[in-house]
């Protein structure tokens, strides 16, 4: 465990000694490329003035609405792809073909229908991570073995009872890479909305002012929040549930 995290901790300062190298050439101007001091100091700065704290408690709150409804709607869409031949005919087809459209497409017709407010940006993550967590949750149904349904039909099982004590526990193997692939494009969609539809001090707020003042450090800055909140998740939810299930279901390896 302890060589897993200095293995871990001396690659990324290698990448930050990379980082401070490529500056010292002086490749490109400093105001394109801010060496790593200089975006420690704008984290700094932004987190005492606590802009990136409220920045970051507005996303997160927009992305947990956001996710949670996907959730909900996106395993029940699923379970029913999976069940209904004629659903996964019809509906099934629809959310295979939205899955291929890009999520801010759906920013104006969110601006259009809610305004500029909460309501469209979460709309946004809601339309972005829906298909992922359908189409895994479908998958995870359809490859359940047929005698688990017999077996619980045999015992008396009612549809909640098959619910929740034979489809939920048979499908989660398939069903967890699905919810952080969900996770993945509710988070991509929820930044890009944030930079389409400006509202509030957000992350995506953050990134347009830094843009829009040439301040690289504030966007770098914020470009590493990003990705630490991404490995937080990953690591405390996600990551766990994968090697759970893993470990649950036999399919761990040594």
């Amino acid at each position: 465990m302890l060589f897993r995290i200095a293995r871990v901790v001396l690659f990324y300062v290698a990448l930050v000694a990379i980082w401070q190298a490529v500056v010292m050439l002086e490749i490109w101007p400093k105001y394109l490329v801010p060496p790593p001091a200089d975006v420690w100091e704008s984290l700094k700065d932004n987190i005492e003035n606590n802009q990136l704290p409220e920045a970051v408690q507005l996303t997160m709150r927009r992305l947990l609405i956001g996710y949670s409804m996907s959730l909900v709607i996106g395993m029940s869409l699923g379970m029913a792809v999976g069940t209904w031949k004629w659903v996964e005919e019809t509906i099934g087809s629809l959310i295979v073909g939205l899955q291929s459209l890009p999520s801010i497409t759906w920013a104006p017709l969110a601006v259009l229908w809610f305004g500029l407010n909460d309501k469209a940006i979460i709309f946004v993550v809601l339309m972005g991570s829906i298909s992922a967590i359908a189409i895994s949750t479908s998958s995870g149904v359809r490859n359940i073995p047929p005698l688990y349904r017999k077996a619980a039909l045999t015992m008396g099982a009612n549809r909640l009872q098959m619910t929740r004590y034979v489809l939920l526990p048979a499908m989660l193997p398939a069903l967890a890479p699905g919810l952080k692939l969900g996770w993945s494009f509710a988070w991509r969609s929820l930044l890009a909305a944030e930079l389409v539809i400006v509202t509030g001090l957000s992350i995506g707020r953050l990134l347009e002012t830094g843009r829009d003042l040439t301040d690289m450090s504030l966007v770098v800055a914020v470009m590493t929040v990003i990705v630490v909140i991404g490995l937080l998740a990953d690591f405390l939810v996600f990551g766990r549930l994968e090697r759970w299930t893993q470990e649950r279901w036999g399919y761990a390896t040594a």
